[in-house]
């Protein structure tokens, strides 16, 4: 059995703390520096162990998987250090319901959630996040901490960079490069390249 711990006990951290044990991945508990009282409660509802801060925490037995259930790509790679200095070691998840075609790539780190579909020679960067019902067209790399939103559509050929957000019901047309840190608002449909650190909304997206 897969022991894992999971860093953040927000909606995202408790999402995935939710699929993971489901699929019969034992979760050992929860980190999280700040976390808020109403994320505590909902995370012992659920039945999941709060560990602590990071610098709190107990010790972990070396090579412990960890996720990082943190929307923010950023976030994400801040926090990446802090779990590989305390010697745990990035677990990549993918629900039982998700469809990956056999030639794609997913990094360390990277989450899929349920619904989502991924057709062929797909590279995923670490610690990216790919909700529920997203779909990846062919030749597509998703670079390291990206996130895609929910029942957003990410056309073939398309790349998109580091620590970007593609936003929830988006489409981004086939080709489309969206840049290192760049935001795509929800429902937007991309139809030209999105510069790196720009926030891009609207049909077509501006």
């Amino acid at each position: 059995m897969t022991d894992l711990i999971i860093f953040g006990c927000g909606g995202q951290g408790r999402e995935i703390a939710s699929m993971t044990s489901a699929e019969g991945i034992r979760v050992l508990g929860v980190v999280d520096d700040s976390p808020s009282d109403l994320n505590l409660s909902r995370l012992h509802a659920q039945g999941h162990t709060y560990l602590g801060t990071s610098a709190s925490m107990p010790k972990i037995p070396l090579q412990t998987k960890y996720l990082i259930g943190i929307a923010n790509g950023a976030a994400r790679e801040r926090i990446t250090a802090i779990a590989e200095g305390h010697g745990l070691q990035a677990f990549t998840f993918r629900h039982a319901s998700a469809s990956i075609g056999s030639d794609c790539m997913l990094a360390p780190g990277t989450v899929v959630w349920p619904g989502a579909r991924l057709t062929t020679n797909i590279r995923v960067g670490q610690h990216v996040h790919i909700n529920q019902n997203v779909t990846v067209g062919h030749d597509t790399d998703l670079g390291d901490y990206a996130t895609v939103n929910p029942s957003a559509s990410i056309s073939g050929d398309c790349q998109v960079g580091r620590r970007a957000l593609v936003g929830a019901s988006s489409v981004v047309l086939q080709g489309r490069r969206v840049g290192d840190d760049a935001v795509v608002g929800a429902a937007a449909c991309v139809t030209r390249d999105v510069r790196a650190g720009s926030v891009v909304k609207g049909v077509p997206a501006r």
